[in-house]
């Protein structure tokens, strides 16, 4: 089909859909889109994250939104010519709302919508001050008593939780917390994020001395600053809190380190929080109108308990706690476990001298790095898809595109292709006596951690060490603890030294149990997973990851969180939110998130 056609039946569909908005016709606005069809919006229609499915689904949403939000104006994006592949066409779109401009990816399918994305980009008369909008720096022109950029900058710091109160509170100062706080930053809204380490990046810098990203760079970039063209594709862990330290400082982050929260409550009457920090010795109690907790996707530290543990006379640390290889040369360890952390850690011990051996309780995902950049990530995020025209926020938006609900249908088969590329790699896996899983669906890696988490490890060399027999393996759940050693369920008796608890984090509102209270943990309820009906994703579905980046069940209540990528896409819905309510524009949630599970 010619690209002209292509363009045509675009633009009369967009028409279509402008036309049907701007009359308050629900009903034809709707049927405009496929029985099987998704309509994921991020802010601009819902002021939440929110997909809804068919027909019927888009019309509930507009009888509640159209009226508050009045989406519009929907063209195809300057520059962008929809493109056809396989009967669905595909086109770059720009919109507006009442309130804010946006960005969004729609797919066609028989002429009518199959899935369609709206994002807000960003909110009419708050723009942010960038581009032909950025600030001059320096003031032309003498004047007496100047103050200077660092002089302004001091005063401010000193005044932020001392004379005037921020809006928003974060806590948690990694890589969730920064993207979330530079995003703040530049909307003007008053912010202060709470770590308790000694500089921003140390929660990378504590972790083990081999830890890496397992991501690519392209994958990677932070808001507003992208890594340089020379910077290594996977990044070591010191050279990452380098360079959220020194990002933290260009950006002009409001950033307390050694500071601690003792404790956070809502006050319902003014509609405030009190917040309890413990800074560097000193006790400020601040009080901001938004909370988030940013304190890692991932949640506390699962500390199983096993009989005997006591009168173990090794050391037993949890993952969280291990700092590497350098004083057990020779020494016996096991490390309970067989995802990411587990693997990293056995293969650094290994290259430290130290005997070692994984146990394996469950099966396990395993993906070769070089397979997942080529197959899994290389379209949107590589060297190749940054010449092909695809740029970070380009590849964010075609991933967003894709609904939870059938994104595992594109994941499949690119998985059964690496299972097929790396079957040598397998079957070697298989021989050892390691057990090999595949998501309880076949669609690998990426949706595992969008259900779950957890229950997988990228490869970059570990699996060979099992493979050779290096690393020992031993399967099975632990028994109990005798001085000297582990016994397995089946008897298996493991001499350690060293015992190293890769076991995993539970979910992020355990820190609300911990830094609110219980009832509070248990009004927001789980947090992370799509309610998929899978392993660890208990159902019912909920079309998006459950409190995150979005209004929760507690006013003013928020979590911000995952791995780099997201902590860049997503800040940037959840900085508008928070800067909506600043300002008192009118934020009507569509689809408030509902409690299925406490924990």
């Amino acid at each position: 089909m010619l690209d002209s056609s292509t363009t045509t039946q675009t633009q009369e569909l967009l028409d279509s859909l402008n036309a049907a908005l701007e009359g308050g016709d629900i009903d034809r606005a709707a049927g405009l889109f496929a029985t099987d069809s998704y309509w994921r919006d991020l802010v601009a229609v819902s002021w939440n994250l929110k997909t809804v499915e068919g027909p019927e689904g888009v019309a509930d949403m507009l009888r509640s939104q159209l009226d508050h939000t009045r989406p519009g104006k929907f063209e195809i994006q300057s520059g962008e010519m929809p493109a056809e592949e396989d009967g669905v066409i595909t086109a770059w779109l720009t919109f507006e709302t009442a309130t804010g401009r946006g960005w969004g990816l729609m797919r066609m399918r028989d002429g009518r919508i199959w899935t369609l994305l709206t994002a807000l980009q960003e909110l009419k008369g708050f723009e942010e001050n960038r581009g032909k909008r950025r600030p001059m720096g320096a003031e032309h022109g003498a004047k007496k008593n100047r103050s200077s950029w660092k002089e302004r900058r001091e005063a401010e710091e000193a005044d932020l939780g001392y004379g005037t109160q921020p809006y928003v509170v974060i806590i948690g100062g990694g890589q969730g917390g920064i993207a979330l706080g530079a995003r703040l930053r530049q909307l003007g809204v008053p912010a202060i994020v709470l770590d308790k380490h000694d500089r921003p990046g140390d929660q990378w810098r504590s972790r083990y001395k081999s830890l890496c990203l397992h991501d690519p760079i392209w994958y990677d970039h932070l808001p507003y600053i992208k890594f340089p063209d020379n910077w290594p594709v996977f990044t070591p862990k010191d050279k990452v809190g380098d360079w959220l330290e020194m990002y933290t400082k260009v950006m002009e982050i409001n950033y307390w380190s050694r500071s601690e929260v003792q404790k956070a409550r809502y006050d319902e009457a003014s509609g405030t929080w009190e917040v309890k920090v413990n800074r560097d010795g000193e006790e400020v109690t601040l009080r901001p109108t938004q909370l988030v907790l940013a304190t890692g996707m991932s949640g506390k530290p699962n500390m199983p308990q096993f009989p005997g543990m006591e009168s173990f006379k090794g050391t037993i640390q949890h993952s969280s706690q291990h700092q590497g290889p350098d004083e057990w040369a020779g020494k016996k360890v096991v490390v309970i476990g067989s995802n990411n952390s587990a693997h990293d850690i056995c293969a650094a011990l290994w290259e430290g001298d130290a005997d070692v051996t994984m146990v394996q309780r469950s099966s396990t995902h395993i993906v070769r790095s070089d397979s997942l950049m080529e197959i899994g990530l290389g379209a949107l995020y590589s060297e190749e898809a940054v010449a092909n025209g695809v740029t970070t926020e380009k590849a964010d938006m075609i991933f967003a595109s894709l609904p939870y609900k059938i994104m595992h249908e594109f994941q499949i088969p690119l998985y059964d292709q690496m299972r097929e590329r790396d079957a040598e790699f397998y079957q070697g896996l298989e021989k050892a006596g390691f057990d090999l899983d595949w998501g309880d669906d076949g669609s690998g890696l990426f949706m595992k951690y969008l259900r779950r988490g957890s229950g997988y490890y990228i490869d970059v060399g570990a699996s060979q060490l099992i493979i050779d027999g290096e690393v020992k393996l031993a399967k099975g759940g632990v028994d109990h603890f005798e001085e000297d050693a582990v016994v397995l369920t089946d008897g298996t008796r493991l001499p350690a030294d060293l015992v190293v608890l890769a076991t995993g984090f539970g979910s992020m509102n355990g820190w609300a149990a911990d830094l609110i209270s219980p009832e509070v943990a248990d009004k927001v309820g789980k947090v992370w997973g799509l309610g998929s009906d899978t392993t660890k994703d208990p159902g019912p579905w909920e079309g998006e990851q459950r409190n995150m980046w979005k209004p929760t069940q507690q006013e003013h209540l928020w979590f911000m969180g995952g791995n780099l990528h997201q902590s860049r896409h997503y800040s940037l819905y959840l900085a508008l939110q928070l800067k909506a309510r600043l300002e008192g524009i009118d934020t009507p949630v569509y689809g408030l998130q509902e409690v299925h599970h406490l924990s």
